[in-house]
């Protein structure tokens, strides 16, 4: 998976999300010259596109939905901080079309956030989704095993945390759960996940986050830092623990694990390896 997977395409000239607090809004008011860069810096943690995301073997997208304020137009972009240069219809014709030249992968769609979306808002994304992926959503009645949503030609799961749409349209599945440790530090980070292990897995989809996240004090610790020098450092260390998960259904194993600049250091390959010890290799 893909941590906060559409800030490859953030806006430089956005303004900053309603979500925000009054604060950062204020500081990037007065010294925007000053402030909007180092948001651009720490906003920022993918630099593959979605496409090129994908063909890595990436399968689960987080997007971040908003609608900008003050915005007459039904139209939706991704968020982090600042808002995307691409709306969210793009982007799914986008894996639509990907998933029409590979059709036997299957991707599932996280919908959170949110920011700014009405009713009427929601019925549209709904709407468009619904359109764009047609038979190719899998309806949340199916056990998704391989097998079964290849006979019935299902590729996308689609999560949305929205009750009142989930309980109109059986093709939305329920929020998938995020560890989400909010660490400045690889050790606290990976602390965070072993105690969310002990505590037991989900039943379903869930995803280990194994993104790393600044706060005020940090960046004012690492004025020349980004989000990408500090997950970069990371990486070793975190790389390690993942060899040393399981998948499967016990307590204590792993389901999907998520990161930010997903291009770097083997991630995608070390997470797609781990189905070797359920699945051993076959030797033809």
């Amino acid at each position: 998976g893909s941590h906060d997977t559409m800030t490859y395409c953030l806006d430089k000239s956005s303004a900053v999300s309603g979500n925000e607090s009054k604060l950062v809004k204020f500081l990037n008011k007065c010294l925007p010259c000053i402030v909007h860069p180092i948001i651009m810096k720490w906003s920022t943690t993918q630099v593959l596109t979605v496409t090129e995301q994908l063909e890595a073997g990436v399968r689960y997208l987080d997007f971040r939905i908003a609608h900008k304020a003050n915005d007459p137009s039904m139209n939706l972009y991704f968020v982090h901080m600042v808002y995307t240069t691409v709306t969210v219809q793009d982007i799914l014709w986008e894996i639509l079309r990907w998933l029409e030249t590979h059709p036997q992968e299957v991707v599932i769609i996280a919908c959170r956030n949110f920011d700014g979306l009405t009713k009427r808002l929601h019925n549209h994304l709904v709407a468009c989704i619904k359109e764009i992926f047609q038979c190719k959503l899998c309806p949340r009645n199916v056990v998704p095993t391989l097998r079964t949503l290849w006979h019935l030609g299902h590729q996308v799961i689609v999560s949305y945390e929205e009750d009142v749409e989930l309980e109109k349209h059986c093709e939305l599945w329920p929020p998938i759960p995020y560890w989400w440790g909010n660490k400045t530090s690889t050790r606290a980070l990976i602390r965070y996940l072993e105690r969310m292990k002990r505590m037991g897995r989900p039943g379903k989809f869930f995803v280990a986050g194994i993104n790393l996240t600044e706060n005020l004090r940090y960046i004012l610790i690492h004025p020349f830092g980004s989000l990408k020098k500090m997950t970069l450092q990371s990486l070793p260390c975190l790389k390690i623990w993942i060899k040393q998960q399981y998948p499967g259904p016990k307590k204590t194993c792993i389901n999907i694990i998520a990161g930010d600049f997903i291009g770097n250091n083997d991630f995608v390959k070390d997470v797609i390896e781990l189905n070797t010890k359920i699945n051993p290799p076959l030797h033809c």
